[in-house]
């Protein structure tokens, strides 16, 4: 498989002995999966290992953008508890843009540390207020509320939205904070595991960002 194990909390290797994966700051977890590098044969091992779990992206892709990185937390096929797709390119008022999507299981921590916050899930920031703004997904409508980076350990160089959909947290992370501006109620977010032969126009490469 051309995906790499990886901690899904933390930027630490992980150690895989006994039918167990462990990380030397927290313990046992289950195992991340990433790519060396975003391209189609690896996402379609991606798909074969998220197998039942939804890969959420923005879409349509705009002209010159693409996937530049994903992963899936979870032990083996059939038991993800997470997925994590980025799409990049450029917009007229902020220039090089990622937009970071994640879908997980409370407590999983993958959305916590691609947003930089300090808690495993959103908080208490999620559902208070008003939304900041409503996108689609799976076809119903998801309410998404800032999150408050302040505290994490990350640089102030992101926005973070979140919600729940589907039963799971739904993370939006856009870089730099100022592409948050691009958040509309037209924005739709597909499955790409149920495009089919259409996943063979989804333009894969170019740097994928740090977390």
């Amino acid at each position: 498989m051309s995906l790499s194990a990886g901690c899904p909390r933390c930027p630490a290797p992980v150690l895989h002995a006994d039918g167990r994966w462990s990380c030397p700051d927290h313990g046992d977890v289950p195992p991340l999966w990433r790519p060396a590098e975003p391209s189609y044969d690896a996402f379609v091992d991606h798909l074969r290992a998220s197998d039942g779990f939804p890969t959420l992206t923005c879409w349509p892709l705009g002209p010159g953008w693409s996937v530049t990185d994903f992963a899936v937390v979870g032990e083996v096929p059939q038991s993800a508890r997470a997925t994590m797709t980025c799409i990049s390119g450029t917009s007229a008022h902020d220039g090089p843009v990622d937009v970071v999507v994640v879908s997980e299981e409370p407590g999983t921590g993958l959305g916590a540390r691609v947003a930089g916050t300090r808690h495993e899930d959103p908080g208490g920031e999620v559902g208070e207020g008003p939304p900041l703004v409503k996108i689609r997904a799976g076809g119903q409508p998801v309410p998404l509320w800032p999150v408050s980076t302040s505290g994490g350990a990350a640089e102030w160089d992101r926005s973070v939205v979140a919600g729940e959909a589907g039963g799971r947290w739904l993370w939006l992370v856009l870089r730099p904070a100022s592409a948050v501006m691009m958040l509309k109620p037209d924005w739709v977010l597909r499955d790409l595991s149920t495009l089919g032969p259409a996943l063979l126009e989804v333009p894969f490469g170019g740097p994928s960002p740090a977390w």
